[in-house]
């Protein structure tokens, strides 16, 4: 096996700074989502509910979820895969949703591709048991797509009925049935319109793919590599021969009689959170409709249908995805965008979240595009995870791929803060400490590992680190260039000037 084990401790990372209203909020997501651990429907262990007015755990988001919590309780994280694993039916089918008293297999929902997160969670815990576990049941869940989501034949995955994507209230499902019949997510609804052929959950399969192709290469099968590599290729061409259209640069579904349904909607993210198109590509969808401020860079980030779109719904009643920017949008946000190389827009996206999580009374589900109310719901796991996670991306550590990427800046209401990052065995534990004076040019970092001081930067960026600390690069975080100059122990203070999203070797 490929994975070398992390040696990582159950301790939660810990954040301090002197802003009271950021510090509060922070401490309320911490707190109310160990509140919303929960036992469903006599599975082993605990897992992180969807929480507000969801008491279950959805195929879509639960697994994402959990990854996004293994920071603060790695156990959950991992239970919030193995109880799709544990309850799916013969044949490989995996429930949509667990709750406390039953489970539902009624649609397929999904958006996130499980296996992708379960190989994450593999390769950060080094558990070979539970990566075996989750190749199986998620190449069984493939091949029962296959099977029973590709009636037209055109190698997509079809979408049944609204729940299919999750996106209650959404105009691309105007009309159309919630659920399948009869709970059975085998059977299209008798509509002339269905079933559709659906870019986004096609881009999930896709995903999901290439995933299974890495577990698959972890396992040491590289011959079962090699075909998951092609067929996701091959479904990846499909999704351009039936669902993209080149006038409107954007990606649609076509239903049954051949019409494509030209609603610019989340089904584009969710494409490109899947990696579909290549760079070329995906530098102008982002630039044409995701960075466009009158459709997805609205002042707060991103609505679930594009703002000058005829199908919004101004009305932006609870649980709609028909206008209203997503809390479940905003945590899928950096799986793409750091990927496709938009560092600095991801930083804005997550301050303006920030911001309007701050605000808001209660973790709600979603938030008026233009004005940051939030609604539906309180104790919404998905918007307390986006809090803790994106403290981490703007002003914390974060590990990945043997690499430590130190986040030096300061929030706008405070003057300094504190991250620490349990590393588990070797280095023990990496702290980073910002400050930044009022009216100060720019802030000071000091970089830690285990309680040592091993180096000092002047200015907002990341700078990326090998596990012991040597600096390998930086990356430019900031919507416009800035000065930064790092400081080494028994050398020069070196200075660089970083442009928007560039990335620098040192």
């Amino acid at each position: 096996m490929a994975i070398e084990p992390s040696h990582g401790t159950p301790d939660a990372p810990g954040f301090l700074c002197d802003d009271p209203r950021l510090i509060a909020r922070y401490q309320a997501a911490e707190r109310q989502l160990a509140g919303n651990l929960r036992r469903l429907y006599h599975h082993s262990g605990p897992v992180l509910i969807e929480g507000g007015p969801y008491p279950g755990i959805w195929l879509e988001c639960g697994p994402l979820e959990g990854l996004t919590y293994a920071r603060w309780n790695p156990a959950r994280a991992l239970e919030n895969h193995r109880i799709f694993f544990q309850l799916r039916r013969p044949g490989g089918w995996l429930p949509c949703c667990v709750r406390e008293q039953r489970i539902e297999f009624s649609q397929i929902q999904m958006v996130t591709p499980i296996a992708a997160t379960a190989l994450e969670m593999a390769e950060q815990t080094g558990n070979e048991a539970f990566l075996r576990q989750a190749y199986a049941a998620c190449a069984a869940w493939d091949r029962w797509l296959a099977r029973n989501r590709n009636t037209r034949h055109t190698g997509l995955c079809e979408a049944f009925c609204t729940f299919d994507t999750g996106e209650d209230g959404s105009p691309r499902f105007a009309g159309l049935p919630g659920a399948c019949p009869d709970g059975d997510a085998r059977r299209c609804p008798p509509n002339p319109r269905l079933p559709y052929l659906a870019p986004d959950l096609s881009a999930t399969v896709y995903g999901g793919r290439l995933a299974l192709a890495r577990m698959a290469g972890h396992l040491g099968r590289p011959r079962e590599a090699a075909a998951w590599r092609a067929a996701a290729e091959q479904i990846r061409r499909a999704i351009f021969r039936w669902c993209y259209d080149p006038r409107a640069m954007n990606f649609f579904d076509r239903d049954a009689q051949g019409h494509l349904l030209r609603i610019n909607s989340v089904a584009l993210l969710v494409v490109l959170e899947n990696h579909v198109p290549d760079a070329r590509l995906a530098a102008a969808l982002i630039a044409r409709h995701v960075l466009n401020p009158r459709e997805f860079w609205l002042p707060f980030p991103l609505p679930s249908i594009a703002g000058d779109d005829p199908a919004f719904n101004r009305a932006m009643p609870r649980d709609c995805w028909g206008g209203p920017s997503q809390a479940l949008t905003a945590l899928r946000a950096p799986r793409w965008l750091e990927h496709y190389g938009h560092a600095s827009a991801l930083n804005h996206l997550m301050r303006q979240w920030l911001r309007l999580l701050m605000n808001a009374p209660h973790f709600s589900q979603q938030a008026d595009p233009w004005t940051g109310a939030m609604s539906t719901g309180r104790d919404y796991s998905p918007a307390m995870l986006v809090l803790l996670d994106f403290t981490s991306r703007l002003y914390g550590v974060r590990a990945a791929s043997q690499e430590l990427e130190w986040n030096c800046r300061v929030p706008g209401n405070a003057i300094h803060c504190e991250y620490r990052l349990p590393l588990g065995s070797g280095p023990g534990e990496a702290a980073l400490r910002s400050r930044q004076p009022r009216l100060a040019a720019h802030c000071h970092s000091e970089l830690f590992l285990s309680g040592r001081k091993i180096l000092a930067v002047d200015g907002p960026a990341r700078l990326i680190t090998d596990a012991a600390g040597r600096p390998l690069r930086w990356l430019g975080t900031e919507p416009h260039a800035v000065r930064v100059k790092l400081y080494q122990p028994g050398a020069a203070p070196r200075a660089w000037i970083l442009r928007p999203d560039q990335s620098v070797p040192i």
